[in-house]
């Protein structure tokens, strides 16, 4: 919201400094957050007054005007068509910064000889102060310019950009700010005087009006004029309108938009003459209705959608913007003036289908009250009778199905303290609630008030937002500091959040990258996850209204996103991407809530290390995946095992299960080729997935403390010749489970001309340790012999030779 200080100063005087009102409506919760001054530049530039104009004597089109300024006269060199003697305008010294009207760039300007004659100055256009682009003519100023006064300190001007709080809708408005420095300062309100003239004849005799969506249209008011003049406005009304960011249009356009920026209460103005039937209906849209809006966009509409209606169709989508069949042209001369209040969710829901924001909308949207129609719609009455001319009918038409009495509402002293912590006597409180236009009364006691809100305020509702008043209003700065009057009390921190801060620095530690991608998905993304055609199961759950189809369902696991996340960085990068991501899935159940289980995924590709100088890497294989998960569980402190799986979306002989105490947690294993190509993926792509929530219970054991072993390990090198179908997991477990062995390492696989058929040869590292003693050969060999004969009995295995 934009505010237009010397706009503001006919409402209230002002006697602060600047940097102290900002700051005292910031700290009041309206934040100043920015400033701009209007003529901050405007130095040589003065007001003058013509007196003579002559022609060039050498220039048909270029006229000699002679200017006075207070103190001196000068004669400059002008193109202007629009000079006459006695206008006042603005007159640049030589010095003075002004835009370039041609190439819109700032210049000095400087003496100049133009066809013979020298030019010492410069009458002055709009675009050349920087007011607006009109560079047709020079600006004219109005008669009661002061002859000689600096343009600054006539025209400049100082506008506040304030952050309004949505739930500060009459803060929107010249008069709320007004309002609100008023209470600040205690300086006293001057609010224009409303009174115009009224033919005989009643406004009722000539249009009717219908609510028949009353709970989306509490109140409807109207003002019908007639005789009025279509023309420009004047300049301070397009000044004032172009200070506040709103360009002008025509004078009644700009008086509704002057009169929504004064009060905070939109308006809109029909043509009266294409109003069919001289009958407005305020209905909810037909479904699949059409309507033509002002910026000439064909809008289908839902019956969701509010509009105002004559007997025939739509002439506006209430609220939003006014239809083209209805608009104010040069040839209107009569006005249907509307000052209407609106649903706020119906308005918000309508903006955002329709795609049409407005400075309307937001104020609607926001719950403006219904009180402020009339009073605006009678300011806008009357500032088009003094500037568009014509005769306004007898009355207004006022339709209020919504009325409601507001109750007072009951504030104790007690209370004040109880929430601010600090102690205002009664006397205070009803000084500093009748500041803002509160209606105070005596309460039941003698430490109570009953305080009404101002017809304006629509974001009172209970006690505590009237102590939240006395604490703005006489200042959060005023409250003393205090030490609290217990400990804070003792943190229980989620494991689960604990959990999931640990996975996440483990795995960055990793060269993943976390992503974070929608909870919605689409049924055909899901779909590309199947290697054949396959029905999902579970069902999905689907959103009841989803925005778009590509969101159409909750997420039932991380893959699907996660892999369309890789196929958009592959196109941006060539080298390994490895991603993650940690989030809920939705799991339906039958008659109840979805399962919402926090699951892990992640996904490599590429190669596995960058290009160095001693040659390539490789790129990343199953076991790369498999490390990961051995490496993160590791670190978790957790023991798991990984068995074969059976995973539609993985190679069938590339993964494996992950398991832990006999529960099946997660899988790792390569995407599926068919899967890949249904992601537009010609690479391998290696994944793993864990429950995160069921692997919690896992990772809360206390662990031991386990001293780093004083005594030297022994080192054994051994090859075995196994059936194919034995396990590498089969032998590590069954090698470990002697005693000494403190750790066992696989160096080597092979199958080939030097093991039999059917068999496979696999290589280990063993080591050997004791806490006690340094082993000795005599013991390592009789561990070793143990190790290879249970290896024999259990499992086949031989040495190779």
């Amino acid at each position: 919201m934009k505010v237009s200080l010397k706009w503001l100063q006919e409402y209230i005087n002002i006697n602060l400094p600047l940097a102290d009102l900002a700051n005292r409506l910031t700290m009041a919760g309206i934040e100043v957050k920015g400033k701009q001054t209007i003529g901050g530049d405007w130095g040589n530039i003065v007001v003058g007054q013509i007196v003579v104009v002559n022609p060039h004597p050498d220039a048909d089109r270029l006229s000699l005007p002679t200017v006075d300024l207070g103190t001196e006269q000068q004669t400059v060199v002008c193109g202007a068509p629009n000079l006459r003697v006695g206008d006042k305008i603005a007159f640049a010294h030589v010095g003075a910064e002004l835009i370039d009207g041609h190439s819109g760039k700032l210049s000095r300007l400087k003496p100049a000889k133009i066809r013979g004659i020298t030019s010492s100055g410069m009458v002055c256009s709009e675009k050349e102060l920087g007011i607006s682009d009109i560079h047709e003519g020079i600006m004219v100023l109005p008669a009661e310019a002061p002859v000689g006064t600096p343009l600054a300190d006539y025209l400049g001007d100082t506008i506040f950009d304030l952050e309004v709080t949505p739930n500060r809708p009459d803060c929107l408005s010249i008069i709320g700010i007004a309002r609100e420095i008023a209470a600040l300062t205690g300086q006293s309100l001057h609010l224009p005087e409303i009174t115009y003239r009224e033919t005989a004849s009643p406004i009722d005799e000539q249009v009717s009006v219908e609510i028949a969506a009353p709970d989306l249209c509490p109140r409807y008011c109207a003002s019908l004029l007639t005789g009025v003049k279509i023309a420009e406005s004047p300049k301070w009304l397009r000044q004032r309108l172009l200070a506040c960011g709103m360009r002008p249009i025509n004078n009644i356009v700009d008086i509704t938009n002057y009169v929504m920026l004064e009060y905070g209460q939109p308006l809109h103005a029909f043509d009266y003459h294409q109003i069919r039937g001289r009958r407005i209906i305020v209905r909810r849209a037909a479904q699949g209705e059409s309507i033509v809006t002002l910026d000439g966009m064909e809008r289908i509409l839902s019956s969701d959608t509010l509009v105002i209606a004559d007997e025939e169709g739509a002439v506006a989508v209430a609220g939003v913007m006014g239809g083209a069949d209805s608009e104010v042209t040069e040839e209107t001369t009569s006005i249907l003036l509307e000052a209407a209040n609106f649903n706020p969710a119906s308005i918000h829901y309508t903006g955002r289908v329709l795609n049409l924001p407005s400075e309307a909308c937001s104020r609607f949207e926001r719950g403006i009250r219904p009180e402020l129609a009339l009073p605006a719609l009678k300011r806008a009455t009357q500032l088009i009778l003094e500037l568009a001319g014509g005769e306004a009918a007898k009355g207004v038409v006022d339709v209020y199905p919504g009325k409601l009495d507001h109750k007072p509402i009951l504030l104790s002293t007690g209370e004040v303290k109880r929430v601010l912590g600090v102690e205002f006597s009664l006397g205070q409180i009803v000084n500093t609630l009748t500041s803002p236009g509160f209606d105070c009364k005596p309460g039941d006691s003698a430490s109570g008030v009953w305080a009404t809100a101002p017809y304006w305020r629509s974001d009172i509702q209970q006690a505590v937002d009237l102590v939240e008043e006395v604490a703005r209003i006489i200042g959060y700065d005023k409250i003393p500091m205090t030490m609290l009057s217990e400990p804070l009390p003792k943190q229980n921190p989620e494991p689960v959040i604990s959990l999931k801060q640990k996975v996440r620095h483990l795995l960055t530690g990793y060269g993943f990258q976390e992503v974070i991608t929608y909870s919605l998905t689409s049924w055909e993304r899901l779909n590309r996850l199947f290697s054949e055609p396959h029905p999902l199961e579970p069902v999905p759950l689907r959103v009841a209204n989803p925005m778009t189809a590509d969101q159409e369902y909750l997420r039932p696991n991380l893959r699907a996103n996660l892999l369309a996340a890789l196929t958009a960085n592959r196109k941006h990068e060539e080298g390994s991407i490895r991603l993650f991501e940690l989030g809920r899935i939705y799991l339906p159940r039958p008659k109840d809530l979805p399962d919402e289980p926090e699951v892990l995924c992640g996904i490599l590709s590429g190669p596995r290390l960058e290009k160095w100088w001693q040659g390539e890497s490789g790129l990343v294989d199953f076991f790369d995946a498999k490390g990961v998960m051995e490496g993160l569980l590791g670190q978790l402190g957790v023991e798991a095992s990984f068995k074969l799986s059976k995973d539609e979306s993985l190679h069938p002989n590339k993964q494996a299960a992950i398991v832990i105490a006999g529960n099946r947690l997660g899988i790792v294993g390569e995407v599926h080729p068919k899967v890949l190509a249904a992601f537009d993926l010609s690479e391998n792509v290696y994944l793993f997935e864990i429950n995160v929530t069921a692997l919690l219970p896992f990772t809360l054991g206390h662990k031991k403390f386990q001293p780093i072993p004083r005594f030297p390990a022994t080192v054994r090198d051994i090859a075995l010749v196994v059936d194919t179908e034995v396990t590498h997991q089969r032998v590590q477990a069954l090698i470990k489970s002697f005693p000494l062995v403190s750790q066992v390492t696989i160096f080597d696989v092979y199958t080939g001309e030097q093991v039999p058929p059917g068999k496979k040869s696999l290589a280990y590292r063993i080591f050997y340790q004791s806490p006690t003693h340094t082993l000795t050969e005599r013991e390592v060999n009789k561990v070793q012999q143990q190790i290879l004969s249970k290896l024999s009995q259990e499992l086949g295995a031989t040495l190779r030779s």
